[in-house]
């Protein structure tokens, strides 16, 4: 089961504005989001990428390609992969709107207390529900790419949006839509998944300064011996806890 790291994009001039970018154009990190974007591709140096997949959105490639500039253990990273799949909800007529205007909306209360009813408004407006399914569906084909191509340990990235975040890992925990709002995803944070048969494992939420090194594969031989020692099946989860990375 490979390891995938959902990272957010930097801070955006639009998120400095407090606007709904959206599919905008245009929107780019400011300096202090080139910074956030600086210090991850330090962070995930430690780290061998088999793959990189970004959202198609300026602000998410800037952000990605951070990412693949900086020379990881095992030498040059791939090219970004783009899929629209991970692109930004698509807010419809809420797009390029202030978030305080936009908190004066009836539509408001419904994104904030049963987002899973939620549709935007327009002929491009989606639902947050459809977001959620096409982002699970694209983390979910590529883990199991990056799984054919490059085995099990594999480790990935794919740079996305905060509320696309938020869904995936709703999903992964198991959590109805409806409480995705109880999650954080910061501007260049890093959460931690990992795909198996039978449930996905939630490593690390909302991650801005962590120590990424012990999400790096494990030496195979080293990892069949454990696994044989303690007799589990890569799905089970470690009654009275695991002993960490």
């Amino acid at each position: 089961m490979p390891t995938l790291l959902l990272v957010r994009h930097g801070r955006t001039t639009a998120n400095t504005a407090g606007v709904l970018a959206g599919w905008t154009p245009g929107v780019r990190l400011d300096e202090h989001g080139e910074q956030q974007a600086a210090a991850l591709g330090r962070r995930v140096a430690v780290l061998p990428l088999a793959a990189v997949v970004s959202s198609p959105l300026e602000r998410c490639r800037q952000t990605a390609e951070v990412l693949r500039a900086e020379p990881g253990p095992d030498g040059p990273r791939p090219d970004v992969l783009v899929d629209d799949r991970l692109g930004e909800v698509r807010y419809g007529e809420w797009t390029g709107r202030e978030l305080k205007a936009l908190a004066k909306e009836p539509l408001w209360r419904t994104v904030q207390a049963h987002p899973s009813a939620a549709v935007f408004p327009g002929d491009d407006g989606e639902g947050l529900a459809q977001m959620q399914h096409r982002a699970v569906a694209a983390v979910r084909e590529h883990d199991a790419r990056v799984a054919a191509e490059h085995g099990e340990d594999a480790v990935w990235a794919a740079v996305t949006h905060g509320d696309v975040i938020k869904a995936v890992l709703a999903d992964a925990l198991g959590m109805h839509l409806d409480l995705f709002q109880r999650l954080s995803a910061d501007p260049c944070s890093v959460s931690v998944v990992r795909y198996a048969p039978l449930r996905p494992f939630v490593l690390r939420t909302n991650d801005s300064g962590g120590d990424l090194a012990g999400f790096a594969p494990r030496r195979r031989a080293r990892r069949r011996r454990a696994a044989g020692a303690r007799g589990l099946a890569a799905s089970d989860a470690v009654v009275g806890g695991a002993t960490g990375t």
